[in-house]
């Protein structure tokens, strides 16, 4: 640990230094876009920033609920193309892995960061296949397989498809402000079944459940006056899938929102900035950080409206260490009219400070 920790600050004093030559040119995201798999399921390396993020619910045998989240983040750094040496950290890859555990009362969770070098870390781009160390997310036979050896848990699970891939946005080309070019390509898989175990203090312990996945790529995915933004994806109980998102000014306005509904018989409603509301219904001061979070919303979708509870209050997660954030990820239930008719999660950044991308 000392010695990876020694190897960052080392990586992260010479990366301002390593800006020889031009500068790379960033694609900017378009709309008309037309996707192409399993090509799109891998990495977009031209662009400056990419993730895949699987977020869900787990049961066990006895019936006791967790949540989990396994995120592999990429980024390009502003280092000129023509430097193939392989010291210079043209690619950076992220991962962050947590597990929600009510009987913890707190998030369990850990980060790496690497460069892409020596097949020590890297990303593919024919289809899903990331990997630092021995995390990794890979895609195989439809399925998608998570391996994680964190600190305090393991996780080995598997992903199965069952519904189609939902586009989001306008085809998969996803506003995120006023701006045209501030926008991702971006698409999800809802309702995956999960099956694998967890392994804590030696112990294996078997699971099931169901999950979401993102995968989003970008050059300018935040105006400059952003702070940070909300964002759900629920998977609905009657089959339905729910995403909604806002970006928060820095002066505590609205800048955008968007999302999108795909009922249960498979008819999409892409909801505008106008339609969407989220109100916090309950707030919740970190611990840690100090850091005020609205872990309770009332979300509103032209007439639809849901109240999202947390699984637990203490849902934060502290990546100072890899990609600088501090942010809420959380398993939430969905709620209407005092019953559940779903579950997802709910993210909450720039709550501690504005988020840089």
């Amino acid at each position: 640990m000392r010695l990876r920790l020694i190897s960052l600050a080392l990586l992260l004093f010479c990366i301002p230094h390593l800006v020889i030559g031009a500068s790379p040119v960033f694609p900017d995201v378009v709309a008309g876009y037309s996707m192409r798999f399993p090509r799109d399921f891998g990495a977009h390396p031209d662009y400056r920033l990419e993730w895949w993020y699987a977020t869900g619910w787990l049961t066990t045998d006895d019936g006791k609920f967790m949540g989990f989240q396994v995120t592999f983040f990429r980024s390009r750094l502003n280092i000129d193309a023509a430097n193939t040496s392989t010291f210079s950290p043209q690619q950076l890859v992220f991962a962050h892995a947590a597990l929600s555990d009510p009987a913890e009362g707190h998030l369990l969770h850990d980060q790496r960061i690497a460069r892409t070098a020596f097949d020590l870390a890297g990303v593919k781009e024919n289809d899903t296949n990331t990997w630092i160390d021995d995390w990794r997310f890979t895609r195989k036979d439809e399925k998608y397989n998570a391996v994680i050896h964190a600190r305090e848990f393991a996780l080995q699970l598997t992903l199965k498809p069952t519904q189609p891939l939902l586009l989001q946005g306008d085809k998969g080309f996803s506003r995120k402000g006023p701006l045209l070019t501030q926008a991702s390509y971006y698409y999800s898989k809802p309702h995956l079944d999960v099956i694998g175990d967890i392994t804590r203090n030696g112990k294996k312990t078997p699971v099931r459940g169901t999950a979401w996945l993102d995968h989003e790529w970008s050059t300018a995915y935040l105006a400059k006056d952003a702070i940070g933004w909300d964002w759900t994806g629920i998977n609905l109980d009657d089959g339905g899938a729910l995403m909604l998102f806002r970006i928060r000014g820095k002066d505590g306005g609205l800048l955008w929102a968007g999302g999108t509904l795909r009922k249960a018989d498979g008819s999409m409603t892409v909801f505008q900035p106008s339609d969407i509301g989220f109100t916090p219904i309950k707030q919740w001061r970190s611990p840690h950080t100090n850091a005020v979070y609205p872990i309770a919303m009332r979300i509103k979708a032209n007439e639809e409206v849901l109240e999202l509870q947390p699984l637990m209050d203490d849902q934060e997660l502290d990546s100072r260490a890899s990609t600088g954030a501090v942010y809420w990820e959380g398993a939430v239930t969905a709620i209407r009219d005092g019953k559940q008719v779903g579950r997802g999660y709910l993210e909450l950044t720039g709550y501690f400070k504005a988020l840089n991308l």
